[in-house]
């Protein structure tokens, strides 16, 4: 009586109740195929990111006894698709029974449910043991509510887990500390050289070239610095504690020309692939903050785990309760196309290149990049939240379904019509250049509101407002700044709408 059991790319946990004990009869499979590499065009890095990750974590089962069966990309056997291997295995090696963890795409799991509805053996699934929550807790807890409002989910999640909490009041007197996160980086505190581990993956990126892949961005093959392993995550969990975590929560929305990362911790690929798991992770950084309360802020604790306890559960929760329609929602009928730049980085517009060649360098941004610079001009100029969920479920290194969907249709691109955001988040480019240097060395001026070397986000900001009033009349978040667009010089107005309809219809040309 032979078990197989799946194990998918984005399930690398390690410390899995599967893994307990060892058995000859369990044969644990994992495959590297071109159908999980061509759904959308993926950053170079980020398919060299998984299958390393998956290699290394297949190697560690065979090193603790377990059976594995690994499918490289370019092995003979692999059938190239989920199905046809699995069905060639149970065939195969005469498998009675099929298990596998609960996928976090609803296109996996649909998948998955399917093939087992078709198989003439027993099959179950479990859960990966990795989240805070199970997928339908927040259609418990905002059942009965108005709104879904992340931040009373936090509270209730900081009370349940007891992290940051006395009794039953939060550390330091506030649940949140998000006025004191958003400080601007001008080199007043130095930043120290991230975690590398510069591992050469030259034979990986030839496997992919060979096995005809299509991709994007770049890679120094012979100096990959990702965490790959379980160990090599933990030290980047350190490094990030001793090192990053003392200014972390000041310059968390901060951006600057000469440090793409900042305090960053770059964790989120170790986490999405759950080498580390988010309880791990939140303990070892509030175990630090006791140990050091004489040099780390409350404010910089908080504001970390606030993304992975509050943040990362409520996008989970919100993937679960609203798919799959949450994946086709234009709620502002956006329709245009996303600029070729995306896609190579050269703009004459600073802040754009610079969080662009920033991506395509590293397969990596951070969130106020990521939302105030790449989407904003996006949502901006009215694009089409298809060609944007594409372009960063494949240009990011941590972008799986369930939490890129929602952040950018949702958060970014308000096309969800406001179930996770109460108001668009756009600005024009007084916000970029209020948290970063960006403009100074921008081929536009940030301070001139009109003319052909005004900066495109001054202008393309008001004609979004204006074009969008319908959507936006009854929502009381937008009332001033609506208000405001009433009362402005009509000649002004026009002159906005006008060069923005340039910018929108030749955006490369900016």
């Amino acid at each position: 009586m032979k078990t197989l059991r799946l194990i998918l790319g984005d399930q690398l946990n390690y410390n899995h109740s599967w893994f307990n004990n060892t058995s000859e009869n369990v044969i644990y499979f994992m495959a590297e195929t071109k159908e999980e590499t061509s759904y959308v065009k993926h950053h170079i890095q980020k398919i060299v990111g998984f299958f390393l990750s998956m290699r290394n974590f297949a190697h560690h089962l065979k090193e603790n006894n377990h059976e594995v069966i690994y499918y490289q990309i370019d092995d003979e056997e692999n059938k190239q698709s989920l199905e046809k291997n699995l069905s060639s295995i149970i065939k195969k090696h005469q498998i009675s029974n099929f298990e596998y963890l609960l996928p976090d795409e609803f296109r996996l799991d649909e998948k998955l449910k399917s093939f087992c509805k078709q198989l003439d053996i027993d099959s179950n699934c479990k859960d990966t043991e990795h989240f805070y929550t199970k997928r339908n807790d927040i259609t418990k807890f905002f059942e009965g509510k108005k709104e879904m409002v992340m931040e009373y989910f936090y509270r209730d999640m900081r009370k349940k887990h007891g992290l940051l909490m006395n009794g039953q009041q939060p550390v330091g007197g506030q649940w949140n500390y998000d006025k004191s996160n958003r400080k601007k980086w001008s080199g007043q505190v130095e930043v120290p050289p991230y975690k590398k581990f510069k591992k050469d993956v030259s034979n990986l990126v030839n496997q992919i070239n060979k096995s005809e892949i299509k991709h994007f961005g770049r890679i120094e093959a012979k100096n990959f610095t990702w965490p790959t392993s379980r160990k090599e995550a933990l030290d980047v969990l350190d490094f990030f504690c001793k090192y990053l975590l003392p200014h972390f929560g000041d310059y968390e929305d901060a951006m600057h020309t000469d440090e793409n990362m900042l305090f960053h911790s770059r964790l989120s690929f170790a986490l999405n692939s759950k080498m580390l798991s988010p309880n791990e992770v939140n303990n070892a950084v509030i175990k630090h903050y006791h140990q050091h309360q004489d040099q780390i802020d409350i404010s910089q604790v908080e504001g970390f785990v606030r993304q992975v306890l509050g943040w990362r559960e409520y996008m989970r929760g919100i993937y679960w309760k609203e798919m799959p329609d949450y994946a086709s929602k234009n709620a502002l009928n956006n329709n245009n196309k996303l600029p070729e730049f995306y896609w190579t980085g050269k703009t004459k517009m600073k802040c754009l290149s610079q969080s662009i060649n920033a991506s395509l360098d590293n397969a990596y941004a951070h969130h106020i990049q990521r939302l105030m610079v790449l989407g904003n001009f996006a949502l901006l100029t009215m694009t089409n939240p298809d060609e944007v969920d594409a372009w960063y479920l494949g240009v990011y290194i941590d972008a799986i379904e369930w939490v890129e969907l929602t952040n950018t249709r949702g958060m970014s691109q308000f096309a969800d019509g406001g179930i996770v955001a109460t108001k668009p988040y756009v600005s024009s480019g007084s916000y970029i250049n209020k948290m970063s240097n960006y403009c100074k060395s921008c081929h536009y001026k940030v301070k001139a509101k009109e003319g052909e070397e005004a900066c495109p986000f001054n202008n393309l900001y008001w004609n979004f407002l204006h074009e969008k009033q319908d959507e936006f009349k009854n929502n009381p978040r937008m009332n001033m700044m609506m208000s405001l667009l009433k009362k402005m010089n009509k000649s002004t107005l026009e002159n906005h709408i006008s060069r923005s309809q340039k910018i929108i219809n030749n955006p490369d040309n900016f």
